[in-house]
């Protein structure tokens, strides 16, 4: 019988496991300042306790990716939440270091196992981009108000890990409308006494084995430049509360008001990126943004006032969500299936995980601006692969003529020659239609044709004399 899977998911429950998955990286700076600030920790220190939360986020998306088939996104989704809310619970409960670590750590899983689900999900959405892009809406949204709201609840180590707390708690309920794991029927109904049958068998489990992720090289490419991407991104983000702090002399009320504002921007660069759609490509936005992006974080480190530190604040987490989106889209692109959009999302909760250290060394020994040169460096050379990988998935269009083709175009002259049908050859550039294989339908070995007994198709001894006679007969009347 043929695989049954089941249909993809609403996009709202995945928005909202998309925001408790994300809030905790979003919140960073603020999560690394307070626990620099209110517990026995260097600032180098309170970087490794960031990047250990994030390092276990990587972790669950490495461990995941092809799992979430066969366990069900909505137990997995329960199973996230819960980790989520007891990790960042546990580390907001009590000052013992240790028990923060593991909080955060534990909490970490949780947020990981959240970010996959959801990017499994996504990548199996009709328009992966528009949900990725409601996603990042949602949790710029969220940071943006707990950046206003924490600096006026008090100081502690423990606001921030209660509200990442909180908002896993709240997001549970979308849990249930997620559904349950995908069942595949791999009962073997041929017979064994028939050769075709048999080779029939082994042609579909086959099939059933063979799971190759596609376009592996791409999908490598952009998994190593997405890790670096945010790797730089996360090293500035890490260490933005000190540089508006030590370098530009601001509160911490400015800086939350900073940040808030900048997540706003954030807001409108997402509602850009969704109405622009796939209007300029894949390979613009991400190119082009990651360059500007560079040149912001450059602006930032450098920055020695209020007006310099927000102008690149503002600008950078604008453009940021925008070329994340497209990131994510084009991961999504690469496997409806969304194993890469998993592989993807890991690699750079990796480079996310090793962003608050390496931002703290960097700074350390380089300097705020130092710092900024390196990552503004760093970016520009990843703008180029991941524009690449962009161009090389958005080249392929679907022509008559060829199922699996290196040039399109040829292959549609060829298609639309003499003879065929106006109108029954899409233009040059169309959209890709996914070939589907055919499965459950088992080869017939052809009967032999049957024909009746020779003795039917002759006439009998006396029919056959009768017709002598009435031959006879007929000739003597004639004469």
């Amino acid at each position: 019988m043929p695989d049954r899977t089941p249909a993809p998911p609403a996009a709202w429950p995945l928005v909202a496991l998309f925001t408790s998955g994300y809030v905790a990286p979003y919140l960073l700076p603020t999560l690394v300042g307070r626990l620099d600030a209110h517990l026995p920790l260097s600032p180098a220190q309170a970087g490794l306790i960031g990047s250990a939360l994030l390092l276990g986020s990587a972790a669950a998306g490495f461990t995941l990716a092809s799992q979430i088939p066969r366990h069900g996104p909505g137990s997995l989704s329960r199973l996230g939440l819960l980790l989520a809310v007891l990790g960042y619970g546990t580390a907001a409960a009590t000052p013992y270091l240790p028990l923060v670590i593991a909080g955060a750590v534990v909490g970490g899983l949780g947020s990981g196992t959240a970010t996959a689900v959801a990017a499994s999900g996504i990548a199996a959405q009709r328009d992966p981009h528009r949900t990725s892009a409601l996603g990042l809406l949602s949790v710029s949204a969220t940071a943006g108000a707990l950046y206003l709201a924490l600096p006026r609840l008090g100081g502690g180590h423990w606001l921030p890990f209660a509200a990442i707390a909180l908002i896993a708690l709240v997001c549970w309920p979308a849990t249930g409308r997620l559904g349950a794991a995908g069942h595949t029927d791999h009962t073997d109904h041929t017979d064994p006494a028939n050769p075709a049958d048999r080779a029939d068998g082994a042609a579909g489990r086959a099939g059933r084995v063979a799971g190759r992720l596609p376009y592996p090289r791409a999908g490598m490419v952009l998994a190593g430049s997405l890790m670096l991407w945010s790797l730089a991104q996360n090293a500035l983000w890490g260490v933005s509360g000190r540089i508006g702090a030590q370098q530009a002399g601001l509160s911490e009320v400015t800086l939350g008001m900073v940040f808030a504002v900048a997540l706003g921007a954030g807001l409108l660069g997402v509602t850009a990126a969704s109405a622009l759609g796939s209007r300029l490509g894949r390979a613009v936005p991400v190119g082009v943004g990651t360059a500007v992006i560079a040149c912001c974080v450059v602006l930032a480190s450098h920055a020695r006032d209020l007006g310099s530190f927000a102008a690149g604040e503002i600008l950078w987490n604008a453009a940021y969500p925008v070329v994340l989106s497209y990131a994510i889209g084009l991961a999504a692109a690469l496997d409806p299936r969304g194993r890469w959009a998993v592989l993807a999302g890991s690699a750079s909760s990796l480079g996310v995980a090793c962003g608050p250290v390496t931002g703290s060394l960097l700074a350390e020994d380089a300097g705020f601006p130092g710092m900024g040169l390196i990552l503004g460096g760093l970016l520009l050379a990843v703008a180029g692969p991941m524009a690449g990988v962009a161009l090389h998935l958005g080249g392929r269009p679907l022509t008559p003529g060829s199922v699996r083709r290196r040039g399109g175009a040829p292959a549609a002259l060829l298609a639309a020659g003499a003879g065929t049908p106006a109108g029954s050859v899409p233009r040059v550039g169309a959209q890709e239609l996914e070939v589907v294989a055919l499965t459950g339908i088992r080869a017939r070995t052809a009967r032999p044709l049957r024909l009746p007994p020779l003795r039917v198709l002759l006439p009998s001894p006396a029919a056959a004399h009768r017709g002598r006679e009435r031959a006879r007969r007929r000739i003597g009347a004639g004469f």
